[in-house]
């Protein structure tokens, strides 16, 4: 489980599990991982608050990953969504997700990192090219029913719309964010001239944590690594 993995690399630290697993590890899937961890963007990220369908949610998450994205965000003053598995078809082993239980603490979590915060209105005046991508950037969506809400509006920074040109008045909420993250993302990479922003102490955890998923037995082999 991932949770378990991250608990290894806190007790072991990222460099003893690379060291112990490395050898266990093919040579296509050591090139796969570095090729995705030097596209991975940790100064983009995705706000989802209070969603009701796991399946649009789950769908949402595909894109972030697939994107590049490192971590997504969820904010539920109940209990915490549980995204549909069938949907995810495991993209989620790859995210890091942080829940969250109102929008002020998402957005102080997001200002602590110099990012700024932008809610999606369909009456907005800026739009994904207005986005200020020299610096990191949280895009916040509301729920399928209620979009967001008024607090969410109030602690974001700015808000923008996504530009459309038909009859139809929004676009579904997992297109929203593919729509979104794929623009924002290429705009980020251009700025950056890099495809990817990680640092090297996140680069080698997660380096550490998807060499571990691709092994079984992993504590047993890590603990007689560590024991040496």
């Amino acid at each position: 489980m991932p949770e378990q993995i991250d608990e290894l690399i806190r007790r072991h630290s990222a460099d003893s599990i690379i060291a112990a697993l490395l050898p266990l590890t093919s040579d296509e899937r050591v090139e796969r991982i570095e090729q995705v961890l030097d596209a991975r963007l940790d100064s983009v990220t995705v706000v989802l608050e209070n969603l009701y369908d796991p399946h649009n949610g789950a769908a949402a998450m595909r894109s972030v990953e697939a994107f590049g994205l490192t971590t997504m965000h969820f904010v539920n003053p109940g209990p915490r969504f549980k995204a549909s598995a069938a949907i995810t078809i495991g993209c989620d082993k790859w995210l890091h997700i942080e829940h969250h239980g109102d929008i002020d603490e998402c957005a102080v979590a997001i200002h602590d990192k110099g990012g700024l915060l932008y809610s999606t209105l369909a009456d907005a005046d800026l739009t994904l090219e207005d986005i200020d991508v020299s610096r990191p950037v949280a895009i916040v969506f509301g729920n399928e029913h209620e979009g967001l809400s008024a607090r969410a509006i109030e602690v974001c920074d700015r808000s923008i719309r996504i530009p459309m040109y038909g009859f139809s008045r929004s676009f579904n909420l997992s297109v929203s964010v593919a729509l979104s993250v794929n623009r924002v993302t290429a705009r980020r990479r251009e700025y950056l001239g890099v495809l990817g922003d990680l640092a090297d102490s996140e680069r080698a955890r997660l380096r550490a944590r998807w060499y571990a998923m691709g092994v079984r037995g992993v504590e047993g082999i890590i603990a007689r690594h560590v024991s040496k």
